[in-house]
């Protein structure tokens, strides 16, 4: 059974999922699977997944598919309560849910080559399985997320993304909360909404639609990563109307279609939401091209080396580069 872990004294998190990879030779490094007659994401392969969650379908023909991952990170069973033993052990079984969205029955298309109408339906899927989710009580946090690429972490190539449901809240959203609460009680405000309010007159700047910003942020990780955010203060996804959500959908398709300039780049997406546990959090997501690789100096110090300025990197999205 997998284990949620902490570190001994500071707040950083592992899950040891030692059913995904048992021997050494399971970490031989392969190319993405991209095999469309192999692909058990693909139509007709129905049968070679696990029991389907939900489905969308169009013309009788499923169009995105929700199912459990079958190898995976967190399972609902075990002890989810976090324990401490011995002062410097403190653990729980990685309790919890773990899905795969796959997000079209087309092979080789990507989240970028879909339409905005498309895309909507994949983030009113997210909004329905992290409200379902969250119906659990054991369940403190649900993680979604998108790996494109073999650089980004994906082992198959048919465009999908992920959901982890589990018994912690990780340390970057705890340090995110904290630090907008701060915020708050000094200025009485949404700090994020101080930063969009700055950064769409930036230099930064990306663009701007009715109900979204897109900046490359001031201490950009990433060369090329980029924030979108809805203008109205909300704290999660669910909380976005039909029109926005359509808006933030066109939003999304347009930065990834950007991308693809670059040529095929891989990248992860990270969508930042939550229960507003302190009346201040502001729901986003962040693009996060993976072009560059964190070494020695990023590992033992935590600051990243970015050789791309997110000054030029929102010229190369505002087409100006």
């Amino acid at each position: 059974m997998n284990e949620l872990r902490k570190d001994y004294l500071i707040d950083r998190w592992v899950i040891i999922a030692d059913e995904r990879a048992k021997r050494p030779h399971d970490f031989k490094t392969e190319d993405v699977q991209d095999n469309k007659d192999k692909c058990f994401f693909c139509p007709g392969k129905e049968h070679m997944t696990p029991p389907e969650i939900s489905r969308i379908e169009e013309d009788s023909k499923w169009i995105l598919r929700v199912i459990p991952n079958k190898f995976p990170a967190v399972s609902p069973c075990g002890v989810p309560e976090i324990k401490t033993d011995n002062t410097f052990y403190t653990y729980a079984n990685a309790y919890g849910r773990h899905e795969i969205v796959i997000e079209t029955n087309e092979h080789g298309k990507e989240l970028e080559d879909l339409s905005k109408e498309h895309i909507k339906k994949i983030l009113e899927t997210f909004i329905l399985r992290i409200s379902e989710l969250m119906k659990d009580p054991e369940i403190d946090y649900v993680s979604v997320f998108k790996n494109k690429g073999k650089g980004a972490g994906a082992s198959i190539a048919h465009c999908h993304s992920q959901i982890i449901a589990y018994n912690s809240v990780p340390a970057t959203i705890k340090y995110e909360l904290e630090a907008s609460y701060k915020y708050y009680v000094l200025n009485k405000k949404c700090a994020f909404c101080d930063i969009i309010s700055r950064e769409k007159n930036s230099d930064r700047r990306v663009f701007e639609t009715r109900h979204t910003v897109a900046f490359t942020p001031y201490a950009s990780r990433f060369p090329f990563e980029i924030w979108l955010f809805p203008k109205r203060h909300i704290s999660g996804i669910g909380e976005l109307d039909g029109d926005e959500l359509l808006e933030f959908a066109d939003s999304l398709k347009r930065i990834l279609s950007k991308l693809k300039d670059i040529g095929n780049t891989p990248y992860n997406i990270l969508f930042h939401s939550t229960t507003d546990y302190f009346g201040n959090y502001h729901f986003h997501v962040e693009i996060l091209p993976r072009l560059t690789t964190w070494a020695g100096f990023e590992l033992e110090t935590g600051t990243i080396i970015n050789p791309v300025s997110p000054e030029d990197a929102a010229k190369f999205y505002r087409g100006e580069l």
